[in-house]
């Protein structure tokens, strides 16, 4: 599962992913690990869309983890399944209203 709150996170792996894939020795490794990180890169990308779905992308975008003032907003209580995110970034808009995400309040 993953919250509105995970994105700050998320995001700041998915960074440390890719540059470690910039630093890598050669094309084979930074491929490999680009390969590895897909299916999260995905799951992100669909968090996204989520919440620029129930309006708390920027929420999300402006948390700083450092400082959570309070667990119960929206932004941390809204859930969906990794899986499923994945499968929304992967439709386009007209598959949008078919997908059931799961959301977990």
């Amino acid at each position: 599962m993953l919250s509105g709150a995970d994105l700050v996170y998320w995001r700041r792996k998915q960074q440390q992913w890719s540059s470690l894939a910039e630093r890598a020795p050669d094309d084979a490794t930074a491929d490999y690990l680009h390969r590895v990180f897909e299916p999260t890169a995905r799951a992100i990308a669909g968090l996204e869309r989520a919440l620029a779905g129930t309006d708390l992308l920027e929420e999300a975008l402006s948390l700083d983890l450092r400082r959570p003032q309070d667990y119960f907003e929206r932004v941390w209580s809204t859930a969906f399944r990794a899986s499923d995110l994945a499968k929304l970034n992967d439709a386009d808009d007209t598959e949008l209203d078919a997908l059931d995400l799961g959301e977990v309040s």
